[in-house]
Parts: structure tokens; sequence; C-alpha cells
């Protein structure tokens, strides 16, 4: 028997159908909606085989098929919409079941017989732009076709899909006239309107104000711009506004809301510049343009020696501010919007708004709900197997071998779809050393990672902590207060501050471990780690008494704790230390 976790790859025609208002069909006649789209899955299903096509993906009103060749597949879809457009001919037009068909020929992985990958949504979304009853194919279909078969196509032009980051031109197969209407309509429409807001966060970085005498300081102003921007576009999850097109407003008095509207932006970051003597001050606020309500604002400053230093050290802590505060309000907007209308990525916000608040089993259904509309959706695997492994180390109690085993292939899963990310990469790498004991695989991961985006705050924190399972107690203190020195206040530096003090614990500087781990107490008083590496250092560094103290507190929080679940918990691959740590805790009453 195959194995239906194995994932293999193969270049395919892929066939994406769905039907046009199948919500309003359904809520006008559920019964006779049902009959018509079971009867019209009979005529596709046929068509289909055919033309030699498998049907992989289903649901619901859609249908994903694969076509070994693209003449196969474009002959399909057009027979196929001639076939359902008879079909609808004795039924009132309000009854009608009209499919939109997208052809793409591209690279697809298959797995357990469904098909996943960029080829896929690429015909999804071309299907999205075709008008009810045509088919619509990419140019890669079209260079394949053009000259085999009879038919008109009509260019639509680049369009810019969702979730998909390259362009894709489009053709549209059918009657000359009727293309070129729909088209002149919907390029005179989009040339008239707003781009559409994607949905990712958008931000644009408006060039900054010199407010300096010395007009020479409108270079560096612009420098550190450009540098912003270069940072922002290293994370994933946001849509960055080119450098070219932000810099049209240079010298211009717009409002915000303008920039938003023009651009298509939720979020504008403006600020200025002032010199005075060799010193430097930076201003720089987020607003978001629909509301213009001030999301975030802060100053930096410092001395204008070493130029380009300065301007990576600026570059990094606005970078480094910015992104937690823009995310927190994204996490906000989600817990707002609609619980009909989340997308897989509100879902992945809400989990991560959840796991602030050490809520992980309730982050881990949401994430999965994530995965449930979007299976390519790679960050919502990577979140969910990142919430398992603070579920274990938050509640105290190791995880049933099963979970962790799911945990793991969350994050290869994750890996798979997407190694490019640095959030998944990192949060990746630390599950795979925690609960895989891949101790080397997931430093490299993090160090990928670090070097794909150093401005991410939180790959330092995950650096620090695999650093401390490796028992690398320098390298852990030095990720940590790099952490600090990005994302000052951030949410989880409570996080961090433990992972202090276990580095300490490492390094046999204890009364600076106690230091930090009372830190991170004092954000959260019962988690087991933070409570656990209090102990050890306070046990080490012979403070008796609040030692014992901590073990009672821990023991009240979490009474099903046992000593052999520590090697488990706070996991080190130096069994001198993890020896160490199980002798401090035994000596304070925690049960075997």
């Amino acid at each position: 028997m195959s194995d239906p976790t194995t994932v293999s790859r193969r270049l395919v025609a892929v066939f994406a159908a769905d039907v046009e208002g199948y919500s309003r069909l359904m809520g006008a006649d559920e019964v006779g909606t049902l009959k018509g789209l079971t009867e019209r899955r009979a005529i596709l299903d046929r068509i289909i085989g055919d033309h030699r096509g498998r049907i992989a993906n289903t649901a619901g009103d859609s249908i994903l098929a694969e076509f070994g060749s693209a003449v196969d597949a474009v002959q399909c879809a057009v027979e196929a919409q001639t076939a359902l457009a008879e079909a609808n001919t004795s039924i009132p037009p309000e009854k009608h079941i009209n499919f939109r068909i997208g052809v793409h020929i591209g690279d697809v992985m298959v797995r357990a017989g469904d098909l996943f990958g960029d080829g896929v949504n690429i015909a999804a979304r071309l299907q999205t732009l075709a008008k009810p009853g045509t088919v619509c194919i990419s140019g890669a279909t079209y260079d394949q076709v053009r000259k085999v078969l009879p038919m008109s196509f009509v260019d639509l032009g680049v369009q810019q899909v969702k979730n998909i980051q390259e362009p894709i031109r489009a053709y549209q197969v059918g009657t000359p006239s009727e293309a070129r209407q729909a088209t002149s309509r919907a390029r005179v429409a989009e040339a008239e309107g707003p781009p559409p807001l994607p949905s990712k966060p958008t931000i644009a970085v408006l060039p900054f104000q010199n407010m300096s005498s010395d007009p020479e300081q409108e270079y560096f102003a612009d420098g550190v711009v450009e540098d912003i921007i270069t940072a922002l576009s290293r994370f994933r999850v946001l849509f960055v506004i080119a450098r070219n097109s932000s810099f049209t407003y240079k010298g211009k008095a717009v409002s915000v809301k303008q920039v938003g509207r023009e651009l298509g932006v939720r979020y504008v970051l403006e600020g200025s510049l002032r010199k005075a003597g060799g010193r430097v001050r930076i201003v720089a606020q987020l607003i978001d343009a629909e509301t213009n309500h001030h999301v975030w604002a802060d100053k930096f400053e410092g001395e204008l020696q070493d130029v380009f230093g300065f301007q990576d050290e600026i570059t990094a802590r606005v970078v480094g501010a910015l992104v937690p505060a823009l995310e927190l309000t994204e996490m906000a907007r989600a817990k707002r919007t609609d619980e009909s209308s989340l997308s897989a990525y509100d879902l992945f916000l809400r989990a991560r708004a959840l796991t602030y608040r050490a809520q992980m089993r309730p982050a881990i259904e949401l994430c999965y709900e994530a995965i449930k509309k979007d299976p390519e959706f790679a960050q919502a695997y990577a979140a969910a197997a990142y919430a398992h492994m603070n579920l274990q180390s938050f509640q105290g109690l190791p995880l049933e071998p099963e979970e962790k085993e799911k945990a793991i292939t969350l994050a290869n899963q994750a890996l798979s779809l997407d190694s490019s990310d640095a959030a998944i990469l990192y949060r990746a790498g630390q599950v795979l050393a925690y609960f895989a004991k891949e101790f080397d695989r997931g430093s490299t991961l993090i160090e990928q990672a670090v070097a794909l985006n150093p401005n991410l705050s939180d790959v330092w924190v995950a650096r620090g902590w695999t650093a401390n399972m490796n028992s690398d107690g320098e390298r852990a203190i030095e990720s940590f207060l790099q952490f600090f020195r990005i994302s000052p206040m951030d949410p989880i530096r409570s996080g961090a501050w433990s992972g202090l003090s276990w580095a300490c614990f490492v390094l046999e500087r204890y009364d600076e471990g106690c230091s930090w781990a009372t830190k991170a107490l004092q954000d959260a008083p019962t988690v087991i780690i933070y409570l656990s590496g209090f102990i050890v250092n306070a046990a080490s560094s012979r403070r008796f008494d609040e030692a014992r103290a901590a073990s009672a507190r821990l023991i009240k929080s979490q009474p099903a704790f046992r000593l052999r679940y520590a090697d488990d918990l706070f996991l080190t691959r130096d069994a001198e230390v993890s020896a160490k740590m199980r002798n401090a805790l035994r000596a304070f009453d925690i049960p075997e």
C-alpha cells in the first residue's frame, strides 16, 4: 500500500471549475440546485474522462482535474461549457447553473491523489477571472495550444491575482466579440477604480521629510526609507509597495487616505529626519489609511559618525518596533472580522493572538481551520506545530507521542510548501529540534531564517532557545539580547527573559539567571518553564528559601508535574547539564 503522506511532483495541465453564484442558488432552492449540480457533474465527469483527464480534488461545487496535455485540457473545457450551456436551455435563467473554468499548465505536488502547489493555485485564480460559461487560460497554456486548436483567444492582459507573487497573463477562449467587450469593461473599471487590497496587510513607506537645514540630509533620509522598504519586503506576510510608486509622493502635500486609496494599501508609514550637530533624530509613525488612526509612533536618534552603520541600525530599530505593532493591529482587525467571511489568513492571525495569551489548544484548532480553508498555507502548518511545542513547555506536561509526531509532521509539511520564508524556517526548526531532537537540522534552519530576515525579532528567540538545547549559553544570550535590541517591547519578551535564565544556568551565572527568571515570572507567573528556570538557578546559587517557595508555586500551578518529565520539557543534548537540572529540582520537593 502506498504511503498517503508521500508527496511527488509532475508537470500537468490543471483544469479548475466551479459554479458561479452557488451560494445564491442554494439559498433559493437547495433541492433543485443539488439535483442540477449532480446532473452537471455527470456531464463534466464524462467529458473529462473522454479527454483522458483525471479528477483529483472535489469540494462542494468545485472540481479539479489533471491532464497530460494542455490541448486535451482546453478542448475538454470548451466542450464542457457547450454541453453545460445546452443543459441550461430548458430551465429559467434565474436557475441556470453556470460554471467558470480555468486551465494552467504547471508543476504540481501530488499527495494521496490530490493536487497542490502554485500550478493549482494559478488555475483556480484563472477560473475566478473567467466569465460564467467561459474558459480562461494562462499564458503558458496559450503558448501550447494557440497553433493547434481552431479557437479564438483574447488577451486579457497581465493579471495580479490573490496569493500569487508574479503577475499572470490570461486569455479568454470563446467568441472574440464577447470577450473583447468583457475585457474592455474590466480594464475600464480597473483603471477608474482603486487597486484592490490583497489578503495580507499592505503598507506604503512614504519619503521621510528632511527637517534639517542641510540639503545633503535629503539623500540620507531617502536612503533610510529605501532600506526600510527593503527590510519590510523580507516579511512574507506583508505586501509592500515598491519604492518607485511610494516616492511619487515626494515633496507633495497628500493625505494618508489619498495615498491608501491610490496605492491600494491599508497602512502608511511616514516620518521626518532632523540633524543637529553630529546627531540625527528620526520620527516615524504608522497610520491606518482607512480610519486615519495612528497605529504606532516612535523616535530614534544616534550619532552620525558611520553613516552606513547608523543607517543599518536605524532600519533595524524602526522595522523591529513597527512589525510587532502592525501584527497586533492585524490581530485586532481579524478579531472584528465577521465569522462568515474569515479567510485562512484571518484564522491564522486569531491563532497567533491566542498564543500570546497562552491559549494553545484553541490556537491549534484555528490553525487547522486555516489549513482546511487553504491547504497550501504553509504559515498555518508551521504555527500549528509551534503551538504544540509551546503547549508542552507552558503546561509542564509532555504531550502524547502521537501529538509530538503530529507537530513534527506539520513542521515538515510547512517546509515542503515554503522553505523560503524566515517565519516558517524558525518555527519548523525549533519544533524539529525540540520534538524530533534534530538539533543540528533545527539550528541550520534557524540560521537560514536569520540570514533571510535578521529584522524578524521572533527568529532570535528561536535561535536562543535552540542554542540552549545545544547547551551553547553564550550563543543563546547573544540571540536573546539581539531580540531585545530589535523589539524591546515585544509581546513575547517573557519567553526571551526565561531563555536568558536558562542560558545563565548553563553558564553557571546563577544570580543573573534568577534575575532574568524573575522578570519572566512578573509577566507570566504560572508558566512551568519560567518557574523551573528560577528554581534551578536559585538552588544552584544556594538561595534555598526562594527555590523552595518557587517549587511550591510550581506544584500548585501544575499538580501533575513530575521530575521524570524534566528531560522532555527542558531539553538539552548535554547530559551533564541535564543531570544538574534534575538534581536542583529534586532537592526542592518536586515529586519523582
